[in-house]
């Protein structure tokens, strides 16, 4: 079997059951007497244990086998929950999760997992344990040991070629093979255990026939007869290690006894013919109902590239519908106007199920966080409970891709320096237990990201003070900011107030990056905050990077575009209410003051002699900041599709992109962002 072709399926599998073991070993923390929640994480794990063993990662394999032996001791009361079996399983996991991120990124998933190996060994030998194991070990060295005649029949072909290979140095065995009474994919099951033996030897024999068990005509038991030159022993373990499989029994076959055997199996299988029927009707009827089951959520796996590629043939798409409609527009023709319209309802569809396609619920990047808290709580004796609301909200994956680092830092600023030490806490009249809340929402064309925790706030003498030392801003200009103002200079580059540097937070790099990441995806962020009642981070992000609605404008004979995301309202006003304050000109706006900025002095454009009475702005939003953006003129709204300036014009100012519009020209796409300061 060529494996490689599997290999995306088992790293994608591998990090959804690493995940599930995660979650439920910090649910199980919380309810320690659970044994659901064990069972649950038994079988994620023994899952990954027949995966990596028939991938061939058996180091993989053989720390997920111990795992799942502490795990089954669990389950079966034989050992209790404690501090020190959570931190070794949940170091067992880590370790884990670090073989398969090593083979994702094309490496031999080899790891040296000797330490946390002696660990859980040490837990599963512990006290009750060490005899229920020995106990365990003994009936397995009886089973082997005995060699028990063989249940099948053989016809004389069979026979010869058993005798054959003993005279070669073969031993023939007889293994009879229990699948689980849940296993779904049976025919899968069984396929990998013909793989392992058919490497282990060959196989002479199966009952069913080979056709019945591709068909999953069988119930849980079928048999399989294999000569091989490996012990009994180890055929039964690699068996053993393919996911789903309840129990194997394996027998050694006597060429002598074979034929004196097959006499008695005569007589002794006449009488029960009436309960295999009977077995067998129950099953077909258990694997009919368990069909009806399965078929209700039909899923497939596709790669992210495929999605990709037809985002970018969708998006070619989306240049030729503006090229038509401009082409329509010209012509005036009824009829090529109505299939034009048709064909951009059409693509507007089209477009939404492609959007639709490439969305993932945020709930992929907060599932690592409750793994991330609990350690961090551990290493700085702080007690934390964290919520998480809205995992279900969905985003673009290239959004997805990015948010997972500024979201962990933030968190970890919140643990760090936001929440107070427990003895703190109660003096300040809190609860011992620190609450961080990480909330997620769509609003509009928008998803907010909330980070919020009810620790100690930002104290905004501490973070002036620490500015103004820094040189971030002047002891006159400090006085004038607004609180608001002031809990943004912590965003400033190596900005922290930390006393003391640590792993986890204080090395005055990170909200910088956090801000500089967040904006590049065309989000902002902000925050809110209360001294002595704690703080608010809240990010807005586009739900998508690929396709977004514009304003176009002109300026002299070129074309400019603004995302519609930063557009408060577009307005003409007359040359007479322009002002002048600090060298600055500036307009009054519904009441606040809102600088000017000349697009074609930004960007350069030459400028004719211009004598109109009446000015274009279009008025922008960063934050609490306003910009009115001046213009030539205003060309309309449109969907557009958002292209890189490529490597060599990434570090062009205020430029985010650009697009290619219906008649051919192409348009730069402002950055609203970088043009407010």
């Amino acid at each position: 079997m060529e494996l490689n072709q599997y290999l995306e399926v088992f790293i994608e599998e591998s990090k959804e059951h690493l995940q599930a073991c995660n979650e439920k070993l910090l649910e199980l923390e919380k309810n320690p007497n659970d044994l659901s929640i064990v069972n649950e994480i038994f079988r994620s794990a023994h899952t990954l244990k027949g995966m990596s063993a028939t991938m061939g990662y058996e180091d993989l394999a053989n720390l997920t086998h111990q795992m799942e032996n502490v795990l089954d001791a669990i389950r079966n009361e034989k050992l209790t929950v404690t501090s020190a079996v959570f931190d070794a399983v949940f170091a067992a996991v880590d370790d884990l999760e670090e073989m398969v991120f090593s083979i994702a990124e094309g490496g031999d998933g080899k790891k040296d997992v000797s330490a946390v190996l002696t660990m859980l060994k040490n837990i599963e030998n512990g006290g009750s344990d060490l005899d229920a194991s020995k106990l365990a070990e003994n009936q397995v060295a009886a089973t082997l040991e005995s060699p028990s005649q063989a249940k099948q029949e053989y016809d004389d072909f069979e026979f010869t070629v058993i005798q054959q290979s003993k005279e070669q140095g073969f031993t023939a065995y007889e293994l009879t093979i229990n699948l689980r009474e849940d296993c779904l994919l049976k025919a899968a099951r069984v396929f990998m255990v013909f793989e392992i033996l058919e490497q282990l030897g060959e196989v002479i024999k199966s009952v069913p026939s080979v056709d019945m068990l591709e068909e999953e005509k069988f119930d849980s038991q079928f048999s399989v007869a294999i000569v091989s030159k490996e012990s009994a022993e180890d055929i039964k373990l690699k068996v053993m290690k393919v996911s789903e499989i309840d129990n194997v029994s394996i027998t050694t076959i006597e060429p002598e006894t074979m034929m004196n055997q097959n006499v008695k199996d005569e007589a002794a299988t006449a009488t029960p013919k009436k309960e295999e029927i009977a077995k067998e009707e129950k099953a077909e009827k258990k694997s009919v109902s368990k069909q009806v089951t399965t078929t209700s959520s039909k899923t497939i796996r596709v790669n992210i590239e495929r999605l990709d590629i037809l985002m970018n043939l969708f998006e070619e798409l989306v240049i030729d519908r503006g090229r038509l409609e401009q082409i329509s527009k010209d012509l005036n023709n009824s009829e090529l106007d109505e299939t034009v319209e048709r064909m951009s309802r059409i693509s507007g569809d089209l477009q939404n199920i492609i959007l639709n396609m490439r969305m993932v619920p945020v709930e992929t990047v907060f599932n690592r966080f409750p793994r991330m808290i609990r350690q961090l709580a551990k290493d700085l004796n702080k007690q934390i409970n964290l919520e998480i609301i809205g995992a279900e909200t969905e985003l673009d994956r290239t959004v997805i891709d990015e948010i997972g680092d500024p979201l962990v830092h933030l968190l970890r600023n919140a643990i760090d320096h936001g929440i107070e030490m427990p003895e703190e806490r109660l003096k300040k009249g809190k609860p011992e237990v620190g609450n961080v809340v990480l909330r997620a929402y769509h609003s509009g064309n928008h998803v907010f990201i909330e980070i919020e925790d009810d620790g100690a706030g930002i104290n905004r003498e501490r973070v002036l003070a620490k500015a103004i030392d820094r040189g971030v801003v002047t002891e006159q200009i400090a006085a004038t900011l607004t609180d608001n103002q002031v809990y943004e200079l912590i965003f400033s580059s190596g900005f922290s107030t930390a006393d003391k540097i640590s792993d986890i937070s204080g090395r005055g790099v990170g909200l910088d990056v956090v801000k500089s990441t967040i904006e590049s995806l065309g989000g902002t962020v902000s925050i809110d905050a209360e001294e002595g009642k704690g703080s608010l981070f809240s990010i807005q992000l586009p739900l998508t990077l690929s396709i977004i609605s514009v304003m176009l404008v002109e300026l002299q004979n070129e074309k400019y575009a603004i995302p519609l995301s930063s557009i408060i309202e577009t307005a003409v006003i007359k040359k007479e209410e322009i002002l002048q304050a600090h060298n600055q000109k500036v307009i009054d706006f519904r009441g606040k003051i809102v600088p000017l900025v000349y697009l074609t002095e930004i960007f350069e454009v030459p400028v004719k002699n211009n004598n109109d009475d009446f000015v274009s702005i279009i008025i922008v939003r960063k934050g609490e900041k306003m910009a009115a953006l001046v213009v030539d003129s205003f060309i309309g709204q449109q969907e557009i599709v958002l292209k890189s300036l490529g490597n060599y014009l990434d570090s062009v100012f205020a430029i985010s992109g650009a697009t290619i519009l219906g008649d051919g020209q192409v348009a730069l796409i402002v950055d609203c962002n970088s043009l407010i300061k």
